[in-house]
C-alpha cells in the first residue's frame, strides 16, 4: 500500500480540527472535471462527518492537460495569502469550466480580496514554488492521477462517489474510537 511521504504540516490548508481522528489528504487539479466532482463529495463528507475529520488539499495541475490548472492553484495560494483559501478553492471548483487568466481575477474580486496585493502574489515565485512542491511530494507518494487521496497517511483506491469514501472514513472513524 502507497503511504503519504510528506506528512501534514503547517504549510497545509487544512479544514477541520488539525487533531481529528481521521485525516483525508486530496491531490488535485483545479481544471480536472474529476476533481470538480469529487469536491462536492468531500463537502458533503465534511458536513456529514463534522468535527471527525481533517482535509487538506494539495496541489496537483496536471499542466500538461490542463492550461490554466497551475496559475489556478497560484490563485488558490494568493488568496490564502488573504486568508480566503477555502473561498477561492471552492470558487475555481464551481466555475472550473470557466477558468482562464480573466476569471481568477474575477473570482478575487468577487471574494473582495485586496486586488492590487492578489496581482502581486499571483506572480511571487514562492507561491509557484509551493504549488510544484505539492506536485513533487505527490508523486513521491506515487500519485499518478487526479483525484487521489490519503486517508490517515495511506492512499486511498476505491471510488470517490460519497457512499465509497463516507464508508472508508467512517470506517476508520470506528477503528480509531475502538483502538
Amino acid at each position: 500500500m502507497k503511504k503519504l511521504t510528506l506528512p501534514i504540516n503547517n504549510q497545509d490548508h487544512i479544514k477541520g480540527p488539525r487533531n481529528a481522528p481521521v485525516q483525508v489528504v486530496a491531490y488535485g487539479d483545479y481544471q480536472c472535471s474529476y476533481c470538480g466532482g469529487a469536491s462536492l463529495v468531500v463537502n458533503a463528507i465534511q458536513r456529514s462527518f463534522s468535527g471527525q475529520i481533517a482535509f487538506v488539499f494539495r496541489h496537483f495541475p496536471l499542466s500538461n492537460l490542463h492550461l490554466f490548472a497551475e496559475k489556478a492553484a497560484i490563485a488558490a495560494e494568493a488568496a490564502g495569502r488573504q486568508g480566503k483559501f477555502w473561498f477561492m478553492h471552492n470558487m475555481i471548483f464551481q466555475y472550473q469550466k470557466l477558468l482562464n487568466s480573466k476569471t481568477l481575477l474575477v473570482f478575487a474580486e468577487e471574494l473582495e480580496l485586496n486586488i492590487r496585493a492578489f496581482k502581486m502574489d499571483i506572480t511571487d515565485r514562492a507561491l509557484s514554488e509551493r504549488v510544484a512542491a505539492d506536485l513533487e511530494s505527490g508523486t513521491q507518494s506515487g500519485v499518478n492521477r487526479t483525484p487521489s487521496f490519503f486517508i490517515n497517511g495511506n492512499k486511498y483506491s476505491g471510488s470517490y462517489d460519497f457512499g465509497s469514501l463516507a464508508g472508508a472514513i467512517g470506517n476508520m472513524i470506528v477503528e480509531q474510537k475502538t483502538r
